[in-house]
């Protein structure tokens, strides 16, 4: 009866925290598109799905003004453009059904709670398989809190929010030795992304390392091997140019020497140049270590000192730390997400051989060994019994074992001799230890204010002052809706940043200033319409260079498009301009325009 009270009570603790992460995530996920705060990547990924419904798999004119044709040698956007050059993703077919049923880029962002939320019970019928329910449901909250998970999930739609479920179900098929539901997982995390065999790959290292099932292991890392490189250098590039002319040189540029690159050049590169490589993984340290920090926290750091942790996560890890730029070491991006799973199982297996130690003080935790085995772990269901050869490894890892801890042994004296001189040190039990992680993982969350979700809340600068209040925001979404509703649904618009989400469900939409691309019959034509929110730049330009530098760039250029009547203004509210093609300006737009361009005046002035 107690086990089964335990049992009820771990499993009520997970659905409550998943309840109220799925409610705020999605609360907040749609107040930031209905608000025009969702951006670009959302347009794009509603755009495959609305041309993918129509029969026209992955082609997206906005994504064609990414690509190399575009960005390298000046083509004009293509409306019939396939984004799989760019990033392979045929796992999002699964969801194509759902979206056909309700086309909307709200259908994606309940979509994609739903998936990451899903995630986390499956979490914790994984951790049943090794540890009691009350440790179990506390690794479950552990991922609902993660900054990892929080941040990318309060963000527009992704690819990666499949990859918490799909490598957690991946796990608990090879817990249960299911599998048949284990090889069809493992195609389903290759489908998600090119990159989506990193991960696979280094739960093939650990089925191999761990010796568990070593065979299935090789398999599997033979298995995504194969398919990265296959995929990147041989059926990608049928698409378009942009894995090798942008993403590997943008991504890894700095260890090769020229415009262009294969993956297979980029993993040469990395073989050849150690000590770049290892240059790249430690520096800059700071970030670094920040990031792995952040990574650790919600799991009170116990994946720092668990092997399988780093055996699976270590590899997406790297391909991370080995990127250049700031962006890569945000864990609030999706990249993130990759990481989480491979320490969330390895929390699980530290914990299985320490589930007596929950209302240990940490300080004995710590005195006990943090990486050593201190009792058996209970057997998994379903284990392969123990072969002679088995037998044999583990005898000799435990000689390795007693060898080092004879080379250890003055080194824990004098540890055991500093924690005796600071009794009061770490009193408080792990489980308490724990929740305050929880606590500062959640804290640190909100504070980030992860892609700019609490906007309302949080000033985006405080010297100088930037901030925009929940008022003004809905009274200008009400400005930006009075003329988006003046555009056709089936219409071909050029739109800034924030409104191309809720424009995108239509075969011809670029990014503004973008107004030419190629149309279905292969023609170079003006899109019809046109509309930017100057207003939105307007707030966040005294902070940040780049929304200074477009929104220089944007007012001269209207101007021109007006004075040479290439385009008339049809409406004007509150920093809101709509234009169209070979359209006579409207009277009252246009001084509304004129008296807004005189107030902004100042702002256009270079920096002195």
């Amino acid at each position: 009866m107690l086990s089964n009270l335990q049992k009820k009570s771990g499993g009520r603790l997970v659905v409550t925290v998943a309840i109220a992460f799925f409610v705020v995530t999605m609360v907040f996920t749609l107040h930031r598109y209905y608000t025009f705060y969702a951006s670009f990547d959302q347009g794009i990924f509603n755009q495959v799905f609305w041309n993918s419904s129509q029969g026209r798999l992955f082609q997206s004119s906005l994504s064609s003004g990414l690509s190399t044709n575009v960005v390298h040698s000046g083509e004009v956007p293509d409306v019939s453009y396939h984004r799989l050059g760019q990033h392979f993703t045929p796992a999002l077919l699964l969801w194509l059904p759902i979206y056909s049923l309700f086309p909307s880029p709200v259908t994606l962002s309940v979509l994609h709670v739903t998936m990451v939320t899903a995630a986390g019970g499956v979490l914790y019928f994984l951790a049943r398989v090794y540890l009691e329910p009350a440790i179990a449901s506390w690794i479950a909250v552990s991922y609902y809190a993660a900054n990892a998970i929080a941040g990318p999930t309060l963000s527009n739609f992704h690819d990666n929010f499949q990859m918490p479920l799909f490598v957690f179900s991946l796990l608990l098929a090879m817990e249960k030795r299911w599998w048949w539901l284990f090889w069809p997982l493992a195609l389903c995390i290759l489908a998600v992304r090119a990159d989506g065999g990193i991960s696979l790959f280094g739960v093939g290292v650990y089925m191999i390392l761990s010796k568990r099932y070593p065979k299935r292991g090789l398999a599997i890392c033979t298995l995504s091997f194969t398919y990265i490189a296959l995929l990147t250098n041989l059926i990608m590039p049928l698409f378009s140019d942009d894995i090798s002319r942008r993403f590997t040189i943008e991504r890894f540029g700095q260890y090769v020497d020229k415009e262009e690159a294969t993956t297979l050049e980029i993993l040469w590169a990395f073989i050849s140049q150690p000590g770049l490589v290892i240059w790249e993984i430690i520096t800059p340290i700071g970030g670094k270590i920040k990031y792995l920090l952040g990574q650790w926290l919600p799991l009170a750091f116990i994946p720092a000192f668990s092997p399988t942790a780093w055996a699976i996560a270590g590899f997406p890890l790297l391909a991370i730390f080995l990127q250049q730029g700031q962006t890569a070491l945000s864990i609030n991006i999706r990249y993130a997400m990759t990481v989480v799973p491979g320490l969330c199982y390895g929390t699980i297996l530290w914990w299985s051989y320490r589930q007596q130690s929950l209302q240990t003080p940490v300080r004995d935790v710590i005195r006990q060994g943090l990486w050593n085995k201190p009792t058996p772990p209970p057997v998994p269901i379903n284990e392969p019994k123990q072969t002679p050869e088995t037998n044999l490894l583990t005898g000799k890892i435990a000689t390795w074992g007693d060898r080092l801890n004879r080379i250890l042994e003055p080194l824990r004296k004098k540890a055991d001799h500093w924690w005796e001189t600071h009794p009061k040190l770490l009193k408080l039990s792990m489980q308490r230890f724990w929740a305050i992680c929880i606590g500062l993982s959640l804290l640190f969350t909100f504070t980030s204010n992860p892609n700019r979700t609490f906007y309302f809340i949080i000033p985006d600068s405080i010297n100088p002052w930037v901030y925009v209040s929940l008022p003004q925001q809905w009274q200008h979404s009400r400005h930006i809706r009075n003329l988006m509703s003046q555009i056709p649904p089936d219409a071909s618009v050029s739109a800034t940043t924030y409104l191309v989400p809720s424009l995108s469900g239509r075969r011809e939409i670029l990014r503004f200033p973008f107004l030419r691309f190629r149309n279905d019959a292969s023609e170079e034509v003006n899109v019809e319409y046109a509309i930017a929110d100057l207003w939105q730049l307007q707030q966040y330009l005294p902070a940040f260079t780049h929304d200074r530098a477009l929104f220089r760039d944007l007012v001269p250029f209207i101007e021109q498009l007006h004075a040479t009547d290439q385009y008339g203004i049809i409406g004007f509210e509150q920093g809101v301009i709509l234009m169209r093609r070979q359209t006579p300006s409207d009277s009252v737009a246009l001084a509304a325009w004129q008296r807004y361009r005189e107030e902004i005046e100042p702002l256009l002035k270079p920096d002195a």
